[in-house]
């Protein structure tokens, strides 16, 4: 069996030798970048499972390579920072990221959150085509799509999962702890106004779209995907 690959990205070389010795402990290929123009270079070389990125980075930030590997690849990307504000973390995620972790990091979390991510990922890859439609929308959540008019929409991942869990669940409320739970994983450790900057992006894209539908607020509890007209 193939070993799956794992890309760190990080100015640190003893970070990486570190993680390297410990990920190829666990049975993972690493390769490994130091900036992050070589980060998505190598990347698209080499087509790695998940990347650990760094967010401090010369040349490119992380912030800017998980820009550019979000518009070719949906691979799964957890960040690798000193900063633990939640401005960054949300920051990220609302790029694309799929976790986030803090600096210093203990290397048995790093291999769980992998693990998880990877879980998850190749459970999402074995499922059924998943696709829900709306008036003047449609959501496909296997090949990562939102579709307004017929047009799609650009959707990071995390959203359209967000509003795909939602729509595939007409009418019923859910908590902010419920979506973090549902959506990002009981691995993740974000903050639930992390749910709230993402409700307001896709309120954005989806304002004025439909009367048959809508993305409602349930004060005091969480939110909703509203129906007022047949499911098409």
């Amino acid at each position: 069996m193939q070993k799956e690959r794992i890309l760190v990205v990080d100015d640190d070389k003893n970070i990486c030798d570190l993680l390297r010795m410990y990920l190829e402990k666990e049975g993972y290929s690493v390769i490994l970048a130091h900036n992050g123009v070589d980060a998505v270079s190598i990347f698209s070389a080499e087509n790695p499972d998940l990347v650990l990125l760094d967010i401090m980075l010369p040349q490119l930030d992380g912030w800017q390579v998980c820009r550019e590997i979000r518009k070719t690849s949906e691979k799964p990307i957890i960040m690798l920072t000193a900063k633990d504000e939640t401005f960054d973390k949300v920051l990220g995620l609302e790029l694309g990221a799929d976790d986030y972790v803090t600096k210093p990091f203990d290397t048995k979390e790093i291999v769980a959150r992998i693990k998880a991510v990877l879980r998850r990922t190749s459970s999402a890859k074995g499922e059924e085509l998943k696709e829900v439609h709306y008036d003047k929308l449609s959501i496909n959540l296997s090949n990562y799509e939102m579709k307004v008019n017929g047009v799609a929409v650009d959707t990071p991942p995390k959203e359209l999962e967000l509003i795909y869990h939602l729509a595939s669940n007409p009418d019923r409320v859910f908590t902010r702890d419920q979506l973090l739970d549902d959506v990002w994983g009981f691995d993740y450790y974000g903050d639930s106004r992390t749910v709230d900057v993402h409700i307001k992006r896709l309120r954005d894209k989806l304002k004025g779209v439909s009367d048959e539908w809508e993305l409602r607020t349930i004060w005091s509890v969480g939110y909703k995907f509203e129906t007022h007209g047949k499911n098409k």
